[in-house]
């Protein structure tokens, strides 16, 4: 097992940390599991092309406006960022072989923040498969 730890700058945007996953494999084959410990988080797999993020993050935050009334507000004011972390997955697995991701060509793995800047962590385990 192996945990990345980021620090998010600002209260939403996204992280690619394909690279940091990568250098958990330690020359593994199987399925890794990228997880976030974390209810105001995001895992999820897309192209990182800086508008594409963007048109994502807006029409979330268009989806589940900050401060329109939900009860869970009147505990810390972030019903907003658990309701779109929940949208969003807390996880993703993808196939590795030879010690490598089998990520399609623009495919990154991407840490979504919905409730920063905050120190995060994000979970990263190889299930090695066995060899028939």
């Amino acid at each position: 097992m192996s945990v990345i730890h980021i620090e998010t700058k600002s209260r939403e945007e996204v992280v690619d940390i394909t690279e940091d996953v990568r250098k958990a494999l330690n020359g593994k084959n199987g399925l890794a599991v990228v997880y976030t410990f974390h209810t105001t988080t995001g895992i999820m797999i897309n192209e990182a092309e800086n508008g594409l993020l963007q048109d994502i993050m807006d029409r979330i935050s268009s989806l589940v406006p900050r401060n329109a009334g939900y009860r869970h507000d009147r505990i810390d004011s972030n019903a907003d960022a658990h309701i779109k972390a929940s949208l969003v997955g807390n996880s993703v697995i993808i196939p590795v072989e030879n010690g490598e991701l089998l990520l399609g060509t623009w495919q990154r793995i991407l840490f979504l923040e919905f409730d920063g800047p905050r120190r995060r962590r994000v979970y990263v385990r190889v299930y090695e498969a066995e060899e028939s």
